[in-house]
Parts: structure tokens; sequence; C-alpha cells
């Protein structure tokens, strides 16, 4: 049996001040295959960027077990790339600058780092606007910025919170076939979150369905469409059987 590239057991998590004690996670229990896209959907607020801040470390304390390839998270050494909803661009830097951040922590000559990034801006869209600032582009624009900086992070794992939440409908489309295109071509491992039922099936090839807070794990959903993913899948039968079933695990 296959080993998975990220795994939570029984992981449970309280905030507790002097005044109150806030119950988040209650024994969530997912995995994520090396190479698979997954996504977790649930009620806003119920803890699902907790999970992604427990994954990447910035929050330390909690209970059950995280292991990365096997290795217990606080053993690992692997770095994970992590992409909020907004963009994070700084606006004082050019995109080609913002993108080559994780080079220059990594300690990479910014010289190199930029002649290293510059054969993506093609594959991500962005090819001509490298010397351009955050506010002459577009809101998808920034979006494929962030989403390549998040992808030169030196990891096979991506935690992707709502990239596409402000986007408006018809660029979210583009970008969710954009993001299936290059998930095929780089082949890294996906948690998604989203709170759109439709996003998450499209792109999924599992979806975990979260409860009110503390969170638990309601569902899990296997999606069987094959791959490449082609649009018209979203007004089959087959999709709103899919979109049924998330929404009254949700009720």
């Amino acid at each position: 049996m296959h080993t998975p590239k990220i795994r939570l057991t029984n992981v449970h998590k309280d905030y507790i001040s002097k005044r109150d004690e806030l119950k988040v996670l209650k024994d969530i229990n997912l995995y994520v295959n090396k190479g698979e896209f997954v996504s977790i959907i649930g009620p806003s607020g119920c803890g699902k960027s907790t999970i992604f801040h427990i994954i990447t470390k910035l929050e330390k304390t909690y209970e059950g077990i995280v292991e990365i390839d096997g290795e217990p998270l606080e053993k690992s050494k692997e770095r994970t790339g992590y992409m909020h909803q907004k963009d994070l661009l700084m606006p004082w830097r050019t995109l080609i600058d913002n993108v080559l951040l994780p080079l220059e922590i990594e300690g990479k000559n910014k010289k190199e780092a930029k002649e290293e990034v510059r054969k993506y801006f093609d594959v991500f869209g962005l090819e001509g606007f490298e010397e351009a600032y955050p506010n002459e582009l577009s809101g998808g624009m920034r979006q494929r910025g962030a989403l390549l900086r998040t992808f030169l992070v030196d990891s096979e794992l991506l935690l992707l919170d709502e990239p596409f939440g402000a986007l408006d409908a018809i660029n979210r489309s583009k970008m969710q076939e954009w993001l299936l295109k290059i998930w095929h071509q780089f082949k890294r491992s996906v948690l998604f979150i989203t709170h759109d039922i439709e996003e998450a099936i499209y792109l999924s090839d599992r979806i975990y369905v979260l409860s009110e807070r503390p969170a638990k794990v309601l569902k899990e959903v296997q999606i069987d469409f094959e791959r490449p993913r082609k649009k018209d899948i979203v007004v089959t039968e087959k999709f709103l059987n899919y979109k049924k079933i998330l929404m009254d695990s949700l009720k």
C-alpha cells in the first residue's frame, strides 16, 4: 500500500484563552495521495484554514498525528507551497521580483533566480509582464503570479486556500481550466479549499465535506470523471448528482 503525500489522523484543535475555549477541529482524518487533487468544503469559519496552518507549522499546538510522506510533521524538513485567497504581491516589487521571492529565501543569486523563473512566465500566461507592477495587472494575472510564486517553492505539496474566491464568474472559470492544465503539467499534490461546490467537483479527484465548528469530516466523495476534464461535464446528470450529494451532506 502506497504512502500518502500527507495524512492527518484524529487531528483535534482547541483555542483556549483566559476567558473562553473555542473548539475548532474534532478528530479530522484526511489524506492526499501523491499527484492527487483533493478539495475541502464546509461552512465559513469551520476550521478549514486552521488545517492549513497546522500543515505549514504556523499552528504548532494540536492533538493527533500529521505525516508527510509517512514522516511525522515535526520531523519533516519538506517545505509546503501555501497560497492564500489574496495574492499578497508586494506593490513595490515588479511581478518577476515578487515571483522569485521563494528562490531569494533559499539564498539563490537574484540575477540567476530571474533567469530561472523567466521560463515559467509563458507557461503561466504572464509573458511580457515580467516588469509590470501589481497595480498594472488584472485580478486574474495577479492570481497567476501568486500561483507561480507558490509553485516555485521547493515542495511537491501545494495548499491553495480559495485562490479564485475574489474573481468574477467568467475569470474564475478560466482560472479553473488553467489551473488544471498547470497541475497536469507539474504533477503536484494539491489540497484545495473552496466554498464553491461546482468548483470542487470540476477540479477534484476527491472531496472532503466538513461540518460546522468544531469541524469533523461528514463525508468523503470520490469524483469519477476522466482527465483531462472538459468543461461540459458541469451540465451532465452525473455532475448534478455529485452536487446534490454534497449539498445534502452540508444541510
